[in-house]
C-alpha cells in the first residue's frame, strides 16, 4: 500500500499493484470555473490546460501507462465563435510546448479524432509532436481533438464496408477485434476508469466503444480545481470496487 495525503493531512492508501493502466478523463467545467470569477472562458481553458500538465505528471508518478483527455469533441464547434478561436489559439500554444518539451520528455502523444477539420497548421503540430515522440518509452498521453464516440464508429465502419468490397474481409468475419482495428484506439487498451469533472454525470459520446466496462467516477470538481489528491482519490473508488464484466462472483 502507498500511502497520500490531501492538504488537511488526511491519509489515503492506494494499492500499488491494482493501479489502473489507462485512466480517461472528461475534463469538464472550465467556462464555469471562469465565469465564477468573472474571467472570459479563454481563462478557463488556459486554467484547464496547466491542470492537464499538472494531472499527467501525478499519472506519470503513479505508473499508469495510458491516459485520454477529451480535450475538444465534435459538438464543441457548436460553441461561440469567440470560444472556439480561443481554444484553437491555446491548442496551438499547448501543441508547441510540447513540441519543445519532446526531446527531454519521455511522453508519447497520441491524437484521436478527425483531425481533418482542424486548421491546417495544427494538423501540422500534431504530425510533427506524433512523429518526435512516437519511440517514446513512458506514459502515453492520447489527446481526443474533434473527436465523438458516435463519429469515430462511422469512420470506423465506413472504413470496414470499404475493405469488406475489396475482399479483404468477408462480412461474416468482423467482430470485436476485426472492428476494433479501426478505431483511433487500435492498440490500446481500453480503459478501466473513466473521470467527469464538473458534478455532470454523463459520458458526452465520448469512447463509447472503449467504456463497455469500465468503472466510472464523478468528481464534483471543476477541471481546473482537479488536484493529484482527487485523481488518487477516483483510484481509490476504482480499487474499492469489485468488477464482473457481466459475470457473477
Amino acid at each position: 500500500m502507498v500511502p497520500f495525503f490531501n492538504n488537511n493531512k488526511e491519509q489515503l492508501q492506494l494499492d500499488k499493484n491494482n493501479i489502473p493502466k489507462h485512466i480517461a478523463i472528461i475534463m469538464d467545467g472550465n467556462g464555469r470555473w471562469a465565469a465564477k470569477r468573472a474571467l472570459p472562458k479563454k481563462a478557463g481553458h488556459r486554467a484547464g490546460a496547466k491542470t492537464l500538465e499538472n494531472i499527467s505528471q501525478a499519472a506519470i508518478n503513479l505508473g499508469i501507462e495510458h491516459l485520454t483527455v477529451y480535450a475538444f469533441s465534435t459538438e464543441n464547434w457548436k460553441r461561440s465563435e469567440e470560444e472556439v478561436k480561443g481554444i484553437m489559439d491555446l491548442l496551438r500554444e499547448y501543441l508547441k510546448t510540447y513540441i519543445d518539451r519532446a526531446k527531454k520528455d519521455n511522453v508519447r502523444v497520441h491524437i484521436i479524432g478527425d483531425i481533418t477539420r482542424l486548421d491546417k497548421d495544427i494538423q501540422q503540430q500534431i504530425v510533427e509532436l506524433e512523429g518526435l515522440t512516437k519511440d517514446k518509452t513512458g506514459m502515453n498521453l492520447h489527446i481526443a481533438l474533434n473527436y465523438g464516440g458516435r463519429d469515430e464508429l462511422l469512420r470506423a465502419i465506413r472504413k470496414v464496408s470499404q475493405d469488406v468490397v475489396k475482399g479483404k474481409y468477408k462480412a461474416e468475419e468482423i467482430g470485436e477485434k476485426e472492428l476494433e482495428q479501426y478505431l483511433d484506439t487500435k492498440e490500446i487498451p481500453d480503459p478501466e476508469l473513466l473521470i467527469r469533472t464538473s458534478g455532470e454525470e454523463r459520458i458526452s459520446n465520448f469512447l463509447l466503444w472503449q467504456i463497455a466496462y469500465s468503472e466510472l467516477s464523478f468528481s464534483e470538481k471543476l477541471w481546473p480545481d482537479f488536484t493529484e489528491y482527487d485523481l488518487q482519490q477516483a483510484i481509490y473508488q476504482y480499487q474499492n470496487r469489485e468488477r464482473r464484466f457481466g459475470g457473477r462472483k
